[in-house]
C-alpha cells in the first residue's frame, strides 16, 4: 500500500466496526478497475441443493487445461455473498484469475445460525466434487484447484483441508488470509457462536489447527497489519505450532498497510502486492 492509502486504513482502526468495514469498501471501491473486457463470467451455477450452494466461473476464451482459483468470501459466518450487484466485489477475485490465465470461481455457502459447523467443510466438499465433475469442459484442469479465503472464508477452506482431509487429497494448494484456525484459543464473539454454538465447550472439535499442521495441501497464509488483535495471535500461534510440528517455517506473509478486508478487496486495483503474492503461489504449486 502507498503510504496516503495505509494512512487511510490505519485511520479506520484495527475493529471490525461499521466504520471501519464500509470505509474500507468505499475507499477499495473506488480503485478498482473492473472486470477486463476480456474476462467471460457465466453466473450462479448450482454446485448443491441449497439457494446458496451458487459458484460463478470466470475465463478468458483461450483458457485450457488451466488452473482453477477459487475464491471464498468472509462474513463473520453470518452474511456476505460471490457477488453484489453495483459492486466489483468479489467479483475482481475471479477477474484476476482470469487475466492471470486461470479459471476463476467465486462462491457462496450456507450461512449460519442456520447452518453451523460442519457446514462450510461440507459446502467446500461440493463446491471442489462439482468442479473436479466439470470444470474440464470450461477450460479448466481439475487437478490444479487452487482454494482461496477470507477471515471466514479462510476458515471453510482450513476446515476443509482439515476433517475432510479425504475429500481434499489431490488440492493443488491453498491460500488463507486472516483465518481463525484454533477455536480453543480464539476470542468468542457472536458470530462465532452463530457457527460454533454457544456452549464453549464444544467447539474443540472444530479446531483447523490440528488438521493443518498434518495437511500435504501446500499452504499459503498472510495476516494483515491492522487485522484485530484475535487475527494477530492467531497468525503468531500458527508459526510457533507448525514449526513445533514440521520443523519449517509455514509460508506466511505479513501484509503491511492492510487491514481485515484489504487484501481481497485491493485485487484489481493499482495496489498489486496482493495480486502478484496469489499468482506467485498458483504458478509455483500447479506448474
Amino acid at each position: 500500500m502507498t503510504p496516503a492509502i495505509r494512512a487511510r486504513l490505519a485511520a479506520l482502526g484495527n475493529d471490525l466496526s461499521p466504520e471501519m468495514l464500509g470505509g474500507s469498501l468505499e475507499l477499495l471501491k473506488g480503485m478498482n478497475r473492473g472486470l477486463s473486457p476480456d474476462t467471460q463470467v457465466q453466473r450462479d451455477i448450482a454446485y448443491g441443493p441449497d439457494p446458496r450452494h451458487r459458484l460463478d466461473l470466470f475465463r478468458e476464451s483461450a483458457a485450457e487445461g488451466a488452473p482453477v482459483f477459487v475464491f471464498v468470501h468472509g462474513g463473520g459466518f453470518l452474511m456476505g455473498d460471490k457477488h453484489t450487484e453495483g459492486s466489483p466485489f468479489y467479483s475482481n477475485m475471479g477477474d484476476f484469475a482470469a487475466r492471470h490465465g486461470m479459471i476463476g470461481v467465486t462462491l457462496t455457502y450456507r450461512l449460519a445460525p442456520e447452518h453451523r459447523f460442519p457446514s462450510g467443510p461440507d459446502d467446500m466438499a461440493m463446491a471442489v466434487d462439482w468442479l473436479r465433475a466439470n470444470v474440464a469442459e470450461h477450460g479448466g484442469d481439475p487437478a490444479k484447484i487452487v482454494l482461496s479465503g477470507q477471515s471466514a472464508g479462510a476458515v471453510h477452506v482450513a476446515g476443509y483441508l482439515a476433517h475432510r482431509a479425504d475429500r481434499a487429497e489431490g488440492i493443488a494448494g491453498a491460500c488463507l488470509m486472516s483465518g481463525i484456525y484454533d477455536t480453543h484459543t480464539c476470542a468468542p464473539n457472536a458470530s462465532a457462536e452463530a457457527y460454533y454454538g454457544t456452549d464453549r465447550r464444544q467447539w474443540g472439535a472444530a479446531s483447523c489447527m490440528p488438521g493443518l499442521l498434518k495437511t500435504p495441501v501446500p499452504v499459503q497464509f498472510s495476516v494483515a497489519e491492522f487485522d484485530p488483535d484475535d487475527f494477530q495471535q492467531q497468525a503468531a500461534q500458527l508459526v510457533e505450532q507448525w514449526y513445533g510440528a514440521r520443523g519449517r517455517y509455514p509460508e506466511i506473509h505479513y501484509l503491511a498497510g492492510h487491514n481485515h478486508l484489504s487484501p481481497a478487496l485491493s485485487v484489481g486495483s493499482d495496489q498489486t502486492e496482493v495480486e502478484r503474492m496469489l499468482a506467485a503461489f498458483v504458478a509455483r504449486v500447479t506448474g
